[in-house]
């Protein structure tokens, strides 16, 4: 028992201090995976943007302005008054309703409650960051996102699934200083 004990140890040791070769991969990509998705991307965002130019096209009461981040956007309250607009690190207060493109209500004023968003400092659908630099104080926007600007791939986990165009009607109450240290 003892010599077999002794044979074990000494393979181990012989074959754990040989040189070993890195393997190479079992399998290589070509970079299609990449050039797909692309692909699928391009599709999916032209498909959104032609639904969202429908509603744009039907809505002849308002004028739409396209942003150069990919969403567009009307005034419901427009204030023509020169004041300031939220910058990064204010705090800006808005209600906001989520809608789908048929417009039926996601998440309602009610559900959302009063937000309080940290300007450009704190997490937030990828559109809302931008579009609430855009508005003043007293002012009321309806956004179209398409759903990379929404909730993408991933959706909320909740209501909104994978890859959903949104409307969003923002109502921003309030911009104040961020007063707490940093």
């Amino acid at each position: 028992m003892k010599k077999f004990f002794i044979i074990i140890t000494t393979l181990v040791i012989a074959t754990s201090c040989s040189k070993q070769q890195a393997r190479k991969p079992i399998s290589k990509t070509d970079g299609n995976f990449i050039k797909e998705s692309i692909e699928r991307n391009k599709k999916l965002i032209a498909s959104e943007e032609l639904l969202i130019d429908s509603i744009i096209k039907k809505d002849t009461l308002k004028e739409y302005i396209a942003s150069n981040k990919g969403y567009w956007y009307k005034y419901i309250t427009k204030i023509e008054e020169e004041t300031a607009s939220p910058v990064k690190g204010d705090i800006a207060y808005f209600n906001y309703e989520i809608n789908d493109l048929n417009n039926q209500i996601i998440y309602s004023k009610e559900e959302l409650k009063l937000q309080a968003y940290l300007v450009d400092k704190q997490n937030i659908m990828m559109g809302l960051r931008d579009g609430i630099k855009l508005m003043k104080k007293g002012e009321t926007v309806t956004f179209l996102f398409p759903s990379h600007m929404g909730f993408g791939y991933h959706g909320d986990d909740n209501k909104i699934q994978s890859n959903v165009p949104l409307i969003c009607t923002v109502e921003l109450k309030d911009i104040k200083k961020d007063t707490t240290p940093n």
